[in-house]
């Protein structure tokens, strides 16, 4: 019997989409849910259209935090607090969340999403822009363990610096997003015009977090786009 003959095909540039899209959807199915809480709050952020956390994006967070035990967490974009909330939920006792939202009609529904889930005590949110803010806390001598940026992607690369402040030896920054739906492994003459500055920007970032000596860092393509920062202590850079 002659031997059976296997073709592979490369993929196009859609499916390659749909794969990502099925990968994603079957580990997001696995999930055994964040608690009645924040389940309601997933599907009614869905309705109205809020902006949050993707499942396997609430999954890399609960690992993180609860491998790395950070004392004190900051998270760029509340939108209605849902990742703050998640945070809190795996986050060691005694620890903190300051996170930061500049949107007026979302700021009072983080605000009772707080209060309704009983982690208002140890999450503190700032009111205004994230770049005002994040040099204000650099200002003051604040570190942070753990860093999730999840605000206006164009602006990742000015929080940068501050960022870099911000973190503590050892500390982790979580960027989401990072792919803008695939965007940022295109030409930027392959985007929409309107499209093209953001686009560049995120490569830029991506590329100053991969090549900083100060930062390790993996970019996971998972849901939108994940990349994950350990900064290295000063002793683990002399050679």
């Amino acid at each position: 019997m002659p031997a059976k003959v296997m073709i592979s095909r490369k993929a196009t540039g859609n499916d390659a989409v749909t794969d990502d899209r099925r990968i994603n959807t079957y580990l997001g199915s696995l999930s055994s849910g964040n608690g009645s809480f924040l389940d309601e709050l997933e599907r009614t952020a869905v309705l109205e259209g809020v902006p949050i956390i993707r499942p396997t994006v609430r999954s890399l967070l609960k690992v993180i935090i609860s491998g790395s035990r950070p004392k004190d967490i900051l998270e760029v974009g509340t939108a209605v607090g849902y990742s703050a909330i998640l945070m809190a939920g795996c986050m060691p006792k005694g620890s903190t969340i300051t996170t930061i939202e500049k949107y007026d009609k979302r700021i009072p529904a983080a605000k009772e999403n707080f209060k309704k889930s009983g982690y208002d005590g140890c999450i503190t949110l700032l009111e205004g822009e994230a770049a005002d803010i994040l040099k204000e806390l650099a200002g003051k001598g604040r570190k942070f363990g753990l860093i999730f940026m999840d605000a206006a992607k164009g602006q990742y690369l000015n929080f940068f610096d501050d960022v870099m402040t911000l973190l503590l030896p050892g500390g982790i920054l979580v960027s989401d997003n990072v792919m803008q739906d695939g965007d940022v492994l295109m030409s930027r003459y392959a985007v929409a015009r309107r499209d093209r500055t953001i686009h560049s920007r995120m490569r830029e970032y991506l590329y100053v977090l991969t090549h900083d000596e100060r930062l390790s860092t993996v970019i996971l393509p998972v849901d939108d786009g994940v990349s994950v920062s350990v900064k290295q202590y000063e002793t683990d850079k002399e050679t």
